[in-house]
């Protein structure tokens, strides 16, 4: 048994490992994120995140597997219903949703949307389903002249308002999403509520890096509420705090961005803590994946594989990184949606085993049950725990 003290768990947001077992069921066959983005840019060497394994898990034209890794490698499916980043980031902490949080391919009740407009003195344009780029290029240039914001959704469980930061300060658009998560309950309770500030003019409208979410309360028992019930720290990176409702966490750094996240990740690597470092990585998802971009999804994931370099030289004897993602986001796929795939699943450090190969795993919970044992916190009610592989237990 060796000693766990910090696990940092990183979670690169739409970067799936190929169609999960019931894709079929979400119109998404043959996913496969990291294998086809590969393919997409001609190659895409990972030589960090190769050493332990990432190479393993999924085919990676330039990221070729090794028999000699220095971490664990896996993958793990999605049990829960759905595909966002909600229920992805529930499910790996322990709660996994048998019931789909609602979503609105044709829009919102009309009833709705008139108590929503009364609440915020306002009229809404938009509410139906749409890419966010481009509605607000259908729709900014009456934003701007009208001053109502506008509402749409997705594919995923989401109330999106975006408003122009000149026009709706950014103040008053989170405020107005507040009100909407108070308002969205029992069959109306999505799982976000989503702030996406925009700024320019028409013809260049471009989404700014203060989006923000309002998330349900997770709907039980997360790893992150036993671990700060048994006094460890949890510092929650990116959009944490958003995903769990601040729920769960003892300290909590809201970056925007790729760049920042992995800089703050260094920075808290530094402090004495003892628990556990939660970071979203959000570009792959927000900005590339969803735009079918794959030659910024494979700069991001270059970009994240030199950081990995850096986090190496500051990890500690007691530490342990784990990379995962909460679902998939295939850069050449159809649509603009997420994909529903199953998710990498690395761990290495000190405490882990090097070259062990932890299959498929049923369901993303398996992580989070392995971390709760891992740290003696008690047991989550979902998940295999397979800490005894890495040697944890």
């Amino acid at each position: 048994m060796k000693t766990l003290k910090r696990a940092i768990l990183v979670v690169l947001d739409g970067v799936g490992a190929g169609a999960n077992p019931d894709a079929h069921v979400y119109g998404d066959d043959g996913a496969s994120s990291l294998e086809h983005c590969a393919q997409a840019v001609g190659g895409l060497a990972l030589p960090n995140l190769g050493s332990i394994g990432i190479g393993n898990i999924t085919p990676m034209k330039g990221t070729p597997p090794t028999d000699h890794a220095r971490g664990a490698y896996g993958r793990m499916s999605e049990a829960a219903a759905g595909k966002d980043s909600t229920t992805g980031h529930w499910e790996m902490t322990g709660v996994v949703l048998q019931k789909p949080l609602p979503t609105y391919p044709h829009g919102f009740p009309l009833d709705l949307v008139e108590a929503f407009e009364q609440a915020i003195g306002r009229k809404v344009i938009g509410n139906k389903a749409a890419s966010g780029t481009e509605i607000i290029k259908e729709l900014g240039e009456e934003h701007v002249r009208t001053g109502f914001p506008i509402l749409y959704t997705s594919a995923d469980s989401v109330f999106q308002l975006a408003a122009h930061q000149d026009v709706i300060p950014l103040q008053e658009l989170y405020h107005m999403c507040e009100i909407a998560r108070q308002m969205l309950t029992g069959d109306n309770a999505v799982g976000r509520v989503i702030a996406r500030p925009f700024i320019g003019t028409p013809g260049s409208f471009t989404r700014t890096e203060h989006r923000r979410d309002f998330s349900l309360q997770p709907l039980g028992t997360t790893l992150l509420d036993l671990l700060k019930a048994e006094g460890k720290d949890v510092i929650g990176l990116g959009k944490i705090e958003d995903l769990f409702a601040g729920r769960g966490l003892t300290r909590r750094d809201h970056t925007e961005t790729n760049s920042d996240g992995m800089k703050a990740t260094l920075h808290w690597l530094e402090q004495d803590f003892n628990g556990l470092l939660f970071v979203n990585l959000v570009e792959f998802d927000m900005l590339w994946g969803h735009r079918r971009d794959s030659e910024g999804y494979a700069q991001a994931l270059r970009d994240v594989d030199t950081w990995f370099a850096q986090v190496q030289e500051v990890m500690r004897p007691e530490d342990a990184i784990f990379f995962t993602a909460d679902h998939g986001v295939d850069p050449t796929y159809h649509g603009t949606d997420h994909t529903r795939e199953q998710v990498p699943l690395l761990a290495f450090g000190v405490p882990v085993r090097a070259g062990v190969n932890l299959g498929t795993r049923s369901t993303f919970a398996d992580l989070g049950q392995t971390l709760a044992q891992a740290f003696a916190v008690g047991q989550l009610a979902a998940g295999t725990t397979f800490a005894h592989e890495l040697g944890l237990l």
